[in-house]
């Protein structure tokens, strides 16, 4: 697993902000329901891409997999929060993901590869994440952190190897745009605590 997380580590454009570290700790409850919601979005956006690329007998294995997979964290996340009288609501979202994906070419094959390069990102942030929190966590919650950290760097590897085939060329270049789109939104100040938020002022 260290080999993977230096992978990540080498891939994303900045590590996570202390301050963010510290808003996590100091917001558990918020931080379960909005990676809750994390889950279930990962799912839906694997689910999607199933139903629009039905010819991509690879892509559909691959999602496939994947959306079981992030339901199934979907489960133990409110499985955590039941255990700890924390109730499951409706947040709104980061501008993580919008703002990521606002980039995103309206057309074919360039949406499916830039959408595939986000999903990569995204994975890759979820493990760096995970990692980050885990020596500061209860051992519980530390247990399932380190838990998940195989599958999202698997997760991000798949969505970076289906992009590259849906180019069909190198997607360096576009990779480097994204990511530094990733690093304005992770180091930038964030006015609400999200999983993919940049650090909040206390």
């Amino acid at each position: 697993m260290n080999d993977a997380l230096k992978e990540i580590h080498d891939f994303l454009p900045c590590p996570t902000p202390k301050q963010w570290i510290d808003n996590a700790l100091a917001n558990q409850d918020l931080m379960l329901i909005d990676h809750a919601h994390c889950e279930k979005k990962a799912a839906s956006t694997a689910l999607s891409l199933m139903y629009r690329y039905v010819d991509n007998t690879r892509l559909l294995n691959k999602m496939s997999r994947l959306a079981r997979e992030e339901l199934r964290h979907f489960e133990q996340v409110l499985a955590i929060m039941k255990k700890r009288g924390v109730d499951y609501c409706h947040l709104t979202p980061a501008r993580y993901a919008a703002g990521l994906r606002q980039q995103v070419r309206a057309d074919d094959p360039g949406r499916l590869v830039d959408v595939l390069i986000v999903g990569a990102i995204i994975e890759a942030r979820s493990c760096e994440r995970f990692a980050a929190l885990a020596p500061c966590l209860d051992d519980s919650l530390a247990d399932f952190y380190s838990s998940l950290l195989k599958s999202e760097a698997r997760h991000y590897k798949d969505y970076l190897t289906l992009a590259e085939q849906a180019a069909g060329n190198s997607i360096e270049t576009r990779v480097s745009e994204f990511l530094a789109i990733e690093k304005e939104l992770i180091e930038a100040p964030d006015t609400e605590f999200r999983f993919h938020s940049g650090p909040v002022s206390s």
